[in-house]
Formats: structure tokens, C-alpha cells, sequence
């Protein structure tokens, strides 16, 4: 067996601010994925609603037009969206997102000092934590 190096150095490349779009996970359909098809096994219902905010296990993104044409298994139920699809965020949702990040930035700030400028004395207090913790964590050197 052999082995051959690389032809040359390897660059590694990060797109800042690059948005991934989810595409339709029918074989061979390379279009954009606007709807999301998700099976109900308990009440044996197919549902086809909007995109999901996330890819989930056991769900699938659909196109457009693979989310008109799709049917249910046999003996199933099929409940579809009657809105059309969007490929883009509503703009209610993008205003609820600006006003969560406008509320945690006001959450944040420091007291203001007093009115007559006067530090008050108190010992300061431990900070406090916000949101979980990083998944990430500084391990020491294991002992020699």
C-alpha cells in the first residue's frame, strides 16, 4: 500500500457570517428547503409545517414543491401548513430576536452610583452567573 503526500499546503479557510442553508433532503432535489415534514407515529399523522428553526432527528426539510406533493403512508392522516413557505426569517421573527438581545444587553449593565456620589462601602459581591456554562474547560497538566 502506499502513501502519497499531500501536493501542496493545506489552507484552511472560515467564512465569518456565512448562513448555511438547509436543502431539501429529497435524493437528487438541490433546492432550498422551505417546509419541514415531521411523522406523529402515536396518532399516525404526517405533518408538513414551516422550516424548523433547527434540523431535528427524525424530521426532514422539504422544497417547496416536494412539500405540496408528498402523501402520507397509507392509513395515515396528513396535515399541511395552508400558509405558503417562506425561504426567509418573518419579520416577527426577526423583531423578537432583536428585542430578546435588547433586553439581555439591559439586563447586564452595571448599577448606576449613587445620585450624591457616594461609593457605597459593602464588600462587592460574587458575580453573578448568566446562561449556562461554555462547554469548553482549561484541564491541567497531568502529573508526570
Amino acid at each position: 500500500m502506499s502513501v502519497s503526500a499531500p501536493l501542496g499546503p493545506v489552507r484552511r479557510v472560515t467564512l465569518i457570517g456565512v448562513i448555511s442553508m438547509r436543502r431539501c433532503c429529497r435524493p437528487g432535489c438541490k433546492n432550498p428547503a422551505v417546509a419541514t415534514l415531521t411523522y406523529v407515529y402515536s396518532d399516525s399523522t404526517a405533518v408538513v409545517g414551516p422550516l424548523a428553526t433547527v434540523a431535528e432527528p427524525h424530521s426532514w426539510d422539504l422544497c417547496a414543491t416536494h412539500a405540496s406533493r408528498i402523501t402520507a403512508p397509507k392509513g395515515w392522516d396528513m396535515v399541511r401548513h395552508e400558509g405558503g413557505f417562506s425561504t426567509s426569517p418573518d419579520d416577527d421573527d426577526l423583531t423578537a430576536l432583536a428585542e430578546a438581545v435588547r433586553e439581555a444587553g439591559l439586563r447586564r449593565r452595571p448599577p448606576e452610583p449613587d445620585q450624591r456620589g457616594y461609593r457605597d462601602h459593602t464588600p462587592p459581591s460574587r458575580p453573578t452567573r448568566t446562561g449556562r456554562r461554555g462547554h469548553l474547560r482549561v484541564l491541567p497538566d497531568p502529573p508526570s
